[in-house]
């Protein structure tokens, strides 16, 4: 259906904008169509996990979420942006307009730009970019500079404190990340994200997959992932007991929400890439001599990143915020040190002849 679809728009693309300028105009239509296919239920994903997470968290901590705006709340994230958008945008006495303005612009830019690379199935993609892992970190890297400027530019010293917290956190737990990916990388001997997922399919289903030879990667890519996106509990740079709402202090509206897209959407990203590097991507966690059940699809992929996104809200739900210091030590101390040496271990591992030796021949004797 999808195939008889494509050509009927393919022919309609032709008939109307000609031979000569018909090929461009397709590529650029579907370039365009495949940008909405993937932005456009990332941003409702956005609207509508604030509400999963309301819910989840009031069923742990034994109380209601949101049930009153519409049947059985649903239309709450509705009424929410309706009122981001009827409030008012105060810029502050004193604040550097522009730079407090594009601040926003700069944080949520990154965020859904990554997803251009990010691939849902071997065909669902926007670009198979064959360095997909670096275009990854290097938009990941960019959302600080949002960051900080809204800090900067909002010209309170309240703002100015948590941007350099917030700054300070995320680069010290994004070395953390880099390092854990390098390993998956390692495994893997791809940056295409779509080989890393391939590099995983074997014939035991989810016993295939890097999390296994990775899991202290694993472990602490998806804490370090929690920390760079400011998440409970090291959302210390919004602690309302220490310094209010950090850089966002100043900010309101949909100025605001811009922040809090950028926000959530990094915390879906986190997922994908767990998902990706370690657990397989849309295979399936059952042998492929199971038939149906044990066939790749995408409803597997969905399904992990429903399972990863739940232990965010776990987390928050289970845990007190730490002290800054505390945070920091975790940082530098304890995940990047293990990270280095499992490196260092899962270069063994893969080196003749241990890779041909089992259980190593599973993960690295492809």
């Amino acid at each position: 259906m999808m195939d008889a679809i494509t050509a009927t728009a393919n022919q309609f693309i032709f008939w109307v904008f000609g031979e000569n300028i018909g090929p461009t105009a397709w590529y650029v239509t579907g370039t365009v169509a495949k940008i909405l296919m993937v932005m456009l239920p990332v941003i409702f994903f956005v609207l509508y996990f604030q509400l999963v997470e309301r819910w989840v968290i009031g069923w742990i901590q034994v109380r209601r979420g949101p049930n009153r705006v519409g049947p059985f709340g649903l239309l709450q994230p509705i009424a929410d942006a309706i009122k981001l958008l009827a409030k008012e945008q105060i810029v502050p006495t004193g604040a550097n307009k522009f730079l407090f303005l594009i601040a926003p612009v700069v944080a949520v830019a990154p965020a859904m730009a990554v997803w251009a690379v990010i691939p849902f199935s071997p065909t669902w993609v926007v670009s198979a970019a064959d360095a997909g892992m670096l275009v990854v970190l290097a938009m990941t890297s960019m959302g600080v500079y949002g960051v900080l400027l809204a800090g900067w530019a909002s010209n309170s010293k309240y703002a100015f404190i948590g941007a350099m917290r917030s700054a300070a956190q995320v680069v010290s737990y994004e070395i953390a990340m880099g390092f854990a990916l390098v390993g998956g990388l390692m495994a893997a001997q791809s940056l295409n994200l779509t080989e890393i997922v391939a590099k995983q399919n074997g014939d035991y289903g989810m016993i295939s997959w890097f999390f296994i030879p990775l899991f202290p990667l694993f472990v602490i890519q998806f804490i370090a992932g929690v920390a760079e996106t400011n998440r409970h509990p090291f959302d210390v740079a919004e602690g309302e007991s220490e310094i209010v709402a950090g850089p966002l202090v100043e900010y309101s509206g949909m100025t605001w929400s811009l922040f809090f897209l950028a926000e959530y959407a990094n915390m879906l990203l986190v997922a994908v890439i767990s998902a990706i590097l370690f657990l397989g991507g849309w295979l399936s966690p059952f042998p492929k001599s199971w038939g149906f059940i044990g066939e790749p699809n995408i409803l597997w992929f969905f399904a992990k990143l429903a399972a990863l996104m739940f232990v965010f809200l776990w987390i928050r739900a289970s845990f007190p915020r730490y002290r800054y210091d505390q945070i920091m030590r975790l940082g530098w101390k304890v995940f990047i040190p293990i990270t280095i040496v499992w490196i260092v271990v899962t270069g063994l591992m893969m080196m003749d002849p241990i890779r041909y030796i089992a259980p190593f021949s599973i993960w690295f004797g492809k």
